[in-house]
C-alpha cells in the first residue's frame, strides 16, 4: 500500500506532524511505501501579522503539549510569497536529495530558528548545505518551469481530494481502498487504518491463492 503526506514547508502543523511520519516509516517499513507531496497554501492561509501568528502558535503548542513554542521569524507578512522553501526541497529531490533531510532542515529553519525561508536565497542556502548540494545548481532547478509545474500539479491533486487542512494523509492499496485524514497529526488512528488496509490486503491475497481470479461469468 502506500502513504502520501500533502504538507506545505511552512506550516507549523506539518511540522508537529512530523514525529508521527517519522514512527509511520520506521513501523511500516517494507510494507507500505511513502511518498510527500507539496501543497501549497494560498495566501487567505496565512496570518495578518506577525502578532496573530504567534496567538495560532501558542494555541497548537498547547494542543500538542509542546515543550517549546515556535518561532514567526519567518514571517514577511500577510502579502509575501511563501512558496520559496517548498520549491526548493522539490528541487533538491529531484537533484538527488531524496527522504526527509532537506525538507525537515527547512523546517527546523523557519518553525525554531525563525529563518526568512520565504526567501528563495535563503532557502537555497539551508537546503544546499542539508543536502549537499551545489547552490547554483539547486536555485536555478528551483525557480525552473518544470519544478513550479511539479509543485503546482501536486498542489491540484491536494485540492481534487475535497479537503483544506494540511498536513494531509492519503492511504491506498492494491484492493482499491482509500481513506483520507485532513489536519490530523495523532499517530494512532492512521496506524490503526494501516493495518485494517493491510490485513485487508493479506487476506484478498490468502483468497486469491486459494480460489483464484474470480470466474468470467
Amino acid at each position: 500500500m502506500r502513504l502520501t503526506y500533502f504538507l506545505d514547508l511552512v506550516s507549523s502543523w506539518c511540522h508537529w506532524a512530523e514525529p508521527t511520519w517519522a514512527e509511520l516509516q520506521t513501523r511500516y517499513a517494507g510494507r507500505v511505501q511513502f511518498d510527500w507531496k507539496i501543497a501549497l497554501m494560498g495566501p487567505g492561509c496565512f496570518p495578518s501579522s506577525a502578532e496573530q501568528e504567534n496567538w495560532f502558535y501558542r494555541r497548537s503548542g498547547l494542543i500538542v503539549r509542546s515543550p517549546y513554542m515556535l518561532s514567526n521569524g519567518w514571517f514577511d507578512g500577510p502579502n509575501a510569497d511563501y512558496s520559496a522553501p517548498s520549491l526548493v526541497a522539490e528541487a533538491a529531490r529531484s537533484l538527488g536529495a531524496t527522504g526527509d533531510t532537506v525538507r525537515l532542515a527547512l523546517d527546523h529553519a523557519a518553525m525554531r530558528e525563525g529563518r526568512k525561508v520565504g526567501r528563495l536565497e535563503e532557502s537555497v542556502a539551508i537546503a544546499a548545505a542539508a543536502g549537499k548540494l551545489d547552490p547554483a545548481v539547486l536555485r536555478a532547478r528551483a525557480t525552473s518551469p518544470e519544478i513550479r509545474a511539479i509543485v503546482d500539479a501536486s498542489t491540484a491533486v491536494f485540492h481534487s481530494l475535497q479537503i483544506t487542512q494540511r498536513p494531509a494523509f492519503l492511504l491506498e492499496d492494491p484492493i482499491g481502498d482509500r481513506a483520507v485524514f485532513s489536519g490530523l497529526i495523532q499517530l494512532a488512528p492512521l496506524a490503526a487504518t494501516i493495518d485494517a488496509m493491510l490485513a485487508d490486503t493479506a487476506a484478498y491475497a490468502c483468497h486469491r491463492a486459494h480460489f483464484g481470479d474470480p470466474p468470467a461469468a
